[in-house]
Order: C-alpha cells, then sequence, then structure tokens
C-alpha cells in the first residue's frame, strides 16, 4: 500500500470512529426540533414532518427514519391518548423529548424504539408525562427486513438511551418490563417513577450495563420473582437517589423436570456492582426477597445504602431454595468508603467470596451471622445472639457511636450485629 492510500484509509477510519463516538455523545444543543407529534384521545396530529417518516393510524404514530442519515432528529411528544403508541426506526441517534405527555396501549408498548444507535430521552422541565402499556401485548409488527420486532417494555428500546430532563415520568407495566434496553441504559437527571403491577416483570431490564448519575428513580415491583433492576453487565451507582419496593415471592417453575428458582431482589446485577456516590434504599418484602443480588462484586467506595429485608425463607419440601439476605454477592463484598445501614431477615451480608471492611461506615443487622474476613483492614465488632440486643422498629439503635434508624416493619430479636467504622481503628 502507498503512502497516498494509507493517508486515505486512515482518514475514513477515523471519520468513521468520530462519527460513532459522537452518536454516543450529543448533548441537546446538538439537537434540532423537527417533528412535534400531539395526541388527543384516540387521534394524533403531526407537525414538521418535512421528510415524510411519518405515519398515523388513530393515535398509533410510526416514524420511519430508517434511511436518514443526519444524526440531529427530535421528536416531541404532547397530549394525551387513551389507545396510542410511538414506534421509531432511525438510522441514526436521535432524541424523544417529552413535553407533557400521557400515552396508553391496552395492547404494546408506549414506545418503542427500534434504532441501535442512541436515544436521547428529554424529560421537559416542569413537566408531568405517564407511559403506561396494556395487560397483553398484541403480535408484534415486522420491519422492512422481515423480521418480528421486539416488544419487551412499557418503554423499549433496542440499542442504548439516556434519560435527562428535570420533569417527572411515570412508568406503568402490566404485562412486561416498565423500562427495558437490549444495550445500556444511563439516567443522568430527571424524576421518574416505575410502578409494575403483580402480571407484570421488572422495574427495568438492560443487557449491557446500567448507570444512574443523578435524579430521582422510584421502582415499585409486585410481580413474583421481579426485580427493581435487572442487568446482566455492570451497574454504577454514581449519584442521585433510587428507591426500590419489591413484595413479591419467589417464582418456581419447572423446566425439563428440574426446579427453577427465581427470587424478587431489589438489584439484580450479572456483573459487577459499584457504587461510588448517592443515596440507594431497598426494601424487599416478599418470600426470599433480597436486597442487592450480585453474581460478580458488590463494591462500595461512597454513598450512603439503606437495604432492609423483612421475608421468610423459601422452602421447597425441606429444602431451602431462597434466602432473604440483605447483600448477597457470588464472589466479594468490598466497602472502602461511604456508609451501609442493612436490617435483613436473614443475613445483613453474604457471599462466596470475601466480605472486606476495608473503609466506611458500616452497620449490619441480621437474624444470622454475617463474618468479615481477617484481611479486613478496617476494625469492626460484632454482636451475636448471646448480647441479646433487641432490634425494634422505629427506634434508633446506637452502637459504638454509629447510629441507624430502624424501618418501622423491621424487628429482630436477639440479632447478629457487625459495625464498623474509621474510630473503631483508634
Amino acid at each position: 500500500m502507498n503512502m497516498k492510500k494509507k493517508l486515505i484509509g486512515m482518514t475514513l477510519l477515523a471519520a468513521i470512529l468520530n462519527g460513532c463516538v459522537k452518536d454516543d455523545k450529543y448533548e441537546m444543543s446538538n439537537f434540532k426540533s423537527d417533528i412535534d407529534i400531539v395526541f388527543n384521545g384516540t387521534t394524533a396530529t403531526v407537525t414538521g414532518d418535512t421528510n415524510g417518516f411519518v405515519s398515523v393510524n388513530g393515535a398509533d404514530v410510526t416514524v420511519n427514519g430508517a434511511n436518514n442519515t443526519t444524526a440531529n432528529m427530535t421528536i416531541t411528544l404532547s397530549g394525551s391518548t387513551s389507545e396510542g403508541s410511538l414506534l421509531v426506526y432511525n438510522l441514526r441517534s436521535y432524541t424523544i423529548v417529552l413535553n407533557g405527555v400521557s400515552i396508553n396501549n391496552s395492547d404494546g408498548p408506549a414506545i418503542n424504539n427500534q434504532a441501535n444507535k442512541a436515544l436521547y430521552i428529554n424529560i421537559a422541565d416542569g413537566t408531568t408525562n405517564t407511559l403506561t402499556d396494556g395487560t397483553t401485548y398484541a403480535p408484534a409488527p415486522v420491519n422492512a427486513k422481515g423480521d418480528t420486532i421486539d416488544q419487551k417494555a412499557t418503554l423499549f428500546s433496542e440499542g442504548q438511551f439516556y434519560l435527562r430532563g428535570n420533569g417527572t415520568l411515570n412508568i406503568n407495566a402490566n404485562a412486561k418490563n416498565a423500562i427495558a434496553s437490549d444495550d445500556y441504559v444511563v439516567m443522568e437527571s430527571g424524576n421518574i417513577k416505575i410502578s409494575v403491577s403483580n402480571t407484570g416483570s421488572n422495574g427495568i431490564k438492560v443487557n449491557d450495563g446500567f448507570t444512574i448519575k443523578g435524579g430521582t428513580l422510584n421502582i415499585d415491583v409486585k410481580a413474583d420473582g421481579a426485580r427493581g433492576i435487572k442487568n446482566d453487565a455492570r451497574t454504577a451507582i454514581e449519584g442521585g437517589n433510587l428507591n426500590i419496593t419489591t413484595s413479591g415471592g419467589c417464582k418456581i417453575e419447572t423446566v425439563n423436570g428440574v426446579k427453577d428458582t427465581t427470587s424478587c431482589a431489589g438489584i439484580k446485577s450479572d456483573s459487577l456492582l459499584l457504587m461510588s456516590g448517592g443515596v440507594v434504599n431497598i426494601v424487599s418484602k416478599g418470600e426470599g426477597g433480597k436486597g442487592i443480588n450480585c453474581s460478580m462484586n458488590y463494591e462500595q467506595t461512597g454513598g450512603t445504602l439503606y437495604v432492609t429485608t423483612i421475608g421468610k425463607v423459601t422452602t421447597t419440601g425441606k429444602k431451602i431454595v431462597s434466602n432473604p439476605h440483605a447483600v448477597k454477592a457470588d464472589a466479594n463484598i468490598i466497602f472502602t468508603g461511604g456508609e451501609a445501614y442493612v436490617a435483613s431477615a436473614r443475613k445483613a451480608f453474604t457471599c462466596d467470596g470475601e466480605l472486606l471492611i476495608n473503609g466506611g461506615t458500616i452497620m449490619g443487622i441480621g437474624k444470622k451471622v454475617s463474618t468479615p474476613s481477617a484481611n479486613s483492614t478496617q476494625a469492626f465488632k460484632s454482636y451475636d445472639e448471646d448480647e441479646e440486643i433487641d432490634v425494634i422498629g422505629g427506634k434508633t439503635l446506637t452502637i459504638d457511636g454509629i447510629s441507624y434508624a430502624i424501618p418501622s416493619i423491621y424487628t429482630c430479636k436477639n440479632a447478629y450485629i457487625l459495625v464498623s467504622s474509621a474510630h473503631l481503628n483508634k
């Protein structure tokens, strides 16, 4: 290859890579207002569609930008529909502005993004928006390639998406997940309230990662075996306020003659869960329900964690199939900073590896003992049932200078208590 061809090739490669980066790094200033959709009952009015991307059937709106090569399309939604939806195909990144919209779709998702590039959802300041799916989904449409599209949630996206803005977004799930992405989800700001009925599934289901950096996220899931957040990859809690309540029991199914148990959890992460900031409050009420359940490490370097589990142990016959632990990891639990206050119906902390306390302020309460590793670098103290410490809901427990306002729903007599903080080293 001569030098001229090599330089041309490098230039083309750089342009391609730069385009990929830009698709994932757009700010709102990069987007212009293109399409406005106003829902009104069983109809929808569209303006600004100069490219002819939009088709409307009643209040079901389809935006087909499959050949759109401009990564600056904005779709603004407002109004209210009792029987409508938004389905988008797009070649490049784009944004949806929720500007005081209410979408109810009795037989499918409220919003379905079929673009594989980044989607930016901007919740307009000062607005309240509501998305609701039905109790059953109609057969999914077929795309231009002849493939049946996915319909996995009230708000579903094939690609990654970002949640932004300072408005309020209410999401109700009756058949599947409230939010789902076949890629990753990043919450940067906003006030999001998720409610999943006992016929639904998870609050948030993602394949390739979940990050919360700011805002307030409230999740309430009632289905058996449901998770507030179900993440098949890495979970990062960097800021914001995250409140999760699960109330369903264990889901026990027989597959090929083998019983499979799925317990509820506030957060189920199939990879590392790293908490470096923010405030997390998880309450698990159902039988066998956990607070945090990690397939790899749980690591906390900052922020404040509260977990309460009050469910009973789940058994089949005489065999225990699910314990209502507060924080569980298949690898290690590692504290190097932050605060953790947990009250468990079983163990406060349990892992297959080491429980390492190398920093932070911790109080863990349970009906069974949590045993830190001898390799921990910060001092800790353990109190067992012989101490006869009764933990009563609604009262503040103070031990070794560490205080914890016990949730009113939790009581444990002759509790096992683990405490640790930097001042214990002195």
